[in-house]
């Protein structure tokens, strides 16, 4: 027998249940990446950083077969568009103007996480069921829409058209490893104007005399966490009014993450002055949150992107994912790649609108990508420069 349920919380499903089908491969060393795991979903809902007044209000949906939990969708009801990175306010804003209720939605996504991973949980027999459920559960609720957001390729290749779903192509920067021996090693690889540029931003952050750690596992002290939020909050401030994590959230990642994390920090003495704060995945490497204290010169380069490099390099992770937007990114290595997404949308006239401009906004990622990539730093087969 085959059952759907959908969940008022994480906290409703048992921890071991939920990842034995959301990071199987834990069992035997990393999950493919931190961020549908009970213990990083369960640190967001349990620390206020979703939950009421937060717009994101956690509705986890769990298929079960003879009462055995086989797949699962971390999904939440939204009241805004904040914290997804896959930006949808020109459509709530086009919804509204002709008359409709663009929120609530339902979001099935990793809350403020812009990172790829999988959204259908357990077996992929069971994600078409799962989806049609979720869109049920809209339905049901005159819900504007259903948003699947940084889901897999495969994912949005097997899902797109399912009952009108919309698969939508935007992109980020990404670092990948193609087998480098050190951080000299890929800088090899560049032009050799650019490969002068980073050396002199490398050069430059560490001119300011800073000591730079980076830490993991046992090596974060909950003091570390206390300098790293003052710098959460200077940045959350700055770029989205009100930071989306609460102090309690870095606190649960302490106590339940510290192994899924490296903690970037500058020390001017013993006090941190700047920090970058990453989560690390079986192959990859997820950059989150900078911040700082002190303006210190290409300091937010070498915490941010070739910290992070190296670590990639020295522990031999295949990729470095640096978080949404950033054409800056390109000129130190992280190429553009696309990123996937689905969408529901209720009613049809605004679905088929919503159709014609993901077509050309396609068009138009898959030419910048290309236009991107050319642009990029690393040397010519011909030349060098």
């Amino acid at each position: 027998m085959t059952e759907i349920t959908l969940h008022q919380s994480l906290t409703e499903i048992d921890a071991d249940e939920w990842d034995a089908v959301a990071a199987p491969e834990q069992v035997s060393g990393r999950p493919v990446d931190p961020f549908t795991t009970y213990r990083f979903l369960s640190a967001l809902e349990l620390s206020g950083s979703t939950g009421t007044g937060t717009g994101w209000t956690a509705h986890p949906l769990v298929l079960r077969e003879a009462g055995r939990m086989v797949a699962a969708v971390p999904m939440y009801a939204k009241g805004h568009s904040q914290g997804e990175y896959i930006f949808d306010h020109g459509w709530a804003q086009a919804f509204e103007r002709a008359g409709g209720r663009y929120y609530p939605k339902l979001q099935i996504a990793v809350p403020f996480t812009p990172a790829t991973g999988r959204r259908f949980l357990g077996d992929a027999a069971h994600r078409e069921l799962l989806l049609a459920a979720a869109i049920s559960v809209a339905a049901k609720n005159r819900l504007s829409s259903l948003h699947v957001t940084f889901c897999t390729e495969d994912e949005a290749e097997a899902l797109a058209g399912v009952e009108g779903v919309l698969h939508r192509v935007t992109q980020q920067f990404h670092w990948e490893n193609n087998g480098y021996a050190s951080f000299d090693d890929f800088l090899g690889q560049l032009s050799s104007r650019k490969r002068k540029m980073i050396r002199k931003e490398r050069e430059t952050a560490r001119a300011s005399n800073l000591t730079i750690r980076a830490l993991t596992g046992d090596q974060i002290e909950p003091a570390h966490w206390e300098a790293f939020w003052q710098f959460y909050q200077d940045t959350g401030a700055r770029k989205w009014g009100t930071p989306y994590l609460t102090r309690a959230a870095f606190t649960r990642f302490h106590e339940t993450m510290r192994d899924d994390i490296l903690l970037v920090l500058a020390f001017d003495g013993a006090r941190p002055v700047a920090g970058a704060l990453n989560f690390i995945g079986r192959d990859v490497l997820f950059g989150r949150y900078w911040g700082c204290s002190e303006d210190h010169p290409c300091l937010h380069f070498e915490l941010c992107y070739y910290q992070a490099i190296d670590w990639a390099i020295a522990n031999g992770l295949a990729r470095v994912e640096a978080g949404a937007q950033g054409e800056h990114k390109l000129a130190r290595g992280y190429l553009p790649t696309p990123v996937h997404s689905l969408h529901w949308i209720a009613d049809a006239g605004f679905r088929d609108a919503v159709a014609r401009y993901l077509q050309e906004e396609r068009r138009a990622v898959d030419e910048e990508i290309e236009v991107l990539t050319q642009y990029g730093p690393f040397r010519r087969v011909q030349s060098e420069d």
